[in-house]
C-alpha cells in the first residue's frame, strides 16, 4: 500500500497490477480461513483488508475504466476465493462485515472505488491498532469535504449515509 497509495489517497493501479509482491498478498488471503473462533478485531481488519485488496484487484483487471462503476454488477461479480469459499465485494461487506461484526465504522474503512466512499489508506488495519484506525478513519471521512459539505444550515453528506442509513441510526 505504501508504494502504491500516496498520503491523498490516489492509488497508482499500474503499480499494483505490476507488483509481484501485491499476487503473493492476494494469495494469502484467499489462503486464510477466516472464522467466529478469530478475535472480532481480527477478523474485522482481515475482511477490511481483503475488502481492499479485492477491489484494487477488480479495478486492475479491468484496465482502462473510468469508474468502478463502469464495470457491470462490480460488487456482485463472484471472483473472490477465500478459504475455499467463492465470494463477491457484497457479501464481504454485507455479510462477513456489516451482518457478522456489526461495526457501522467499517464503512470509513473499506473502499469502492467510488467518489463518494472513502479514499485508500496507504497502511493495512490490524487487529492490535483496529480501534483506533476506525475512528480515525469516520473521523478522517466525515471531515473531508470532497464527500460531506457542512455550511452554516446546509448539510450535503456523502451516499454511504443514504445507503448504510440503518447502520448510522
Amino acid at each position: 500500500l505504501q508504494k502504491h497509495v500516496d498520503k491523498t489517497g490516489h492509488v497508482d493501479y499500474a503499480g499494483f497490477r505490476n507488483d509481484p509482491s501485491f499476487k503473493v498478498y492476494l494469495k494469502s488471503l484467499s489462503a486464510a480461513k477466516p472464522s467466529a473462533a478469530w478475535p472480532v478485531n481480527e477478523r474485522k481488519a482481515f475482511w477490511i483488508n481483503a475488502y481492499n485488496a479485492f477491489t484494487v484487484q477488480f479495478i486492475v483487471d479491468h484496465p482502462g475504466v473510468k469508474s468502478i462503476k463502469d464495470i457491470p454488477e462490480p460488487w456482485k461479480t463472484e471472483f473472490i476465493t477465500i478459504g475455499g469459499q467463492n465470494m463477491d465485494l457484497d457479501h464481504i461487506e454485507n455479510v462477513e462485515l456489516r451482518k457478522n461484526l456489526d461495526d457501522p465504522r467499517i464503512h470509513f474503512a473499506i473502499v469502492c472505488a467510488s467518489r463518494s466512499c472513502p479514499m485508500l489508506w496507504d497502511h493495512a488495519y490490524t487487529a492490535d491498532g483496529l480501534d483506533k484506525q476506525l475512528d480515525d478513519a469516520a473521523r478522517r471521512f466525515i471531515n473531508d469535504p470532497s464527500r460531506n459539505i457542512i455550511k452554516g444550515g446546509n448539510v450535503q453528506l456523502s451516499k454511504v449515509f443514504d445507503w448504510f442509513e440503518d447502520d448510522f441510526t
